[in-house]
């Protein structure tokens, strides 16, 4: 009898509980700090409180109620379109100059290391710290930005910043870039510095430049990454608060005019002033982001899923 005769046993593989245990204590973690409050939030917005203090469950009328209504819908759609500006003003300037930080130090210029930790330092500064700082700055009444400008001959630029209703947005999306913009830099060199140097030698055989390997070479290896820190942007952007908070207050002026989600969603929680807080109306507001947030997501993912198939094809 050959051993082709003998039937074939099975062997059933254990379950791997190796697996399970080092997952746990992360799931666990995750779900107390992250899924929970997320749910909760949901719940909460879909309640509202009753004569007699306590909740009820409403359905979406809070979020009819945010949309649409005469007291919510304008501060609602005011802070969703500021907050589309500060993403903006992100995805064009900081994205684009943090890659260009890194193609110059990806040529492993003498004190790249240096640039390095200056241009990220600000990123690991308080947000309060740089708030405080800037603020001081921009003061048009003992900030340093009028020492700055006179000897420049630039004092048409000597404005309150910061006080200005179609300034005051702009500014602050700009000094949000000056504190993050070492992020991305260090995301693109570290996917630039994979790149094969045989890459590089072969193109510059055949009399390629430096815009040309940028463009041939460079920007097609690292475009998973710049979907990455596309992905990170919009994400920290719609969840911005702190810096609004630190320079313009809850109030987040001149005039809302700085007014985000987030400190759309602090006022309306918490309240302020003389205006008592909301809880199921701020939970709709943080309902409202949650659901932006998901839907940039969504968008993003489908753009890489069908652009995997357009190359696989």
């Amino acid at each position: 009898m050959t051993d082709r005769s003998l039937p074939r046993v099975r062997t059933r593989r254990p379950f791997p509980w190796h697996v399970v245990v080092f997952l746990a204590p992360a799931l666990l973690i995750y779900t107390l700090v992250m899924i929970y409050p997320i749910l909760s939030s949901l719940w909460l917005s879909l309640n509202n409180r009753s004569p007699d203090g306590s909740a009820v469950f409403v359905g979406l009328s809070n979020y009819q109620k945010l949309l649409g209504s005469e007291l919510y819908a304008q501060p609602m759609w005011n802070a969703l379109k500021n907050n589309f500006v500060f993403f903006a003003v992100h995805m064009l300037v900081q994205n684009p100059v943090g890659l260009l930080l890194a193609v110059l130090l990806s040529f492993r210029l003498r004190g790249s290391a240096v640039y390095r930790t200056l241009l990220f330092t600000p990123t690991i500064l308080s947000v309060v710290i740089i708030g405080f700082a800037w603020k001081l700055i921009l003061n048009p009444a003992w900030g340093v930005q009028r020492a700055l400008l006179t000897p420049l001959n630039l004092q048409e630029f000597d404005l309150p910043w910061l006080g200005l209703p179609a300034t005051a947005l702009p500014t602050l999306s700009l000094i949000s870039v000056w504190q993050n913009i070492g992020i991305p830099m260090l995301l693109f060199l570290a996917a630039l510095v994979r790149i094969p140097e045989e890459l590089y030698e072969a193109a510059r055989l055949d009399g390629a430049g430096a815009w040309t390997i940028f463009r041939r070479i460079q920007l097609p290896l690292i475009l998973p990454t710049v979907g990455i820190v596309s992905v990170l942007t919009f994400v920290g952007n719609f969840n911005a608060f702190d810096l609004i908070y630190s320079t313009q207050g809850a109030l987040a002026g001149p005039n809302f005019a700085s007014d985000i989600l987030g400190t759309l969603f602090y006022r309306t929680f918490f309240g302020y002033q003389l205006q008592s807080g909301d809880p199921y109306m701020g939970a709709a507001v943080a309902g409202v982001m949650l659901v932006v947030i998901l839907a940039g997501l969504l968008i993003y993912l489908t753009a890489w899923q069908r652009r995997i198939t357009e190359v696989q094809l």
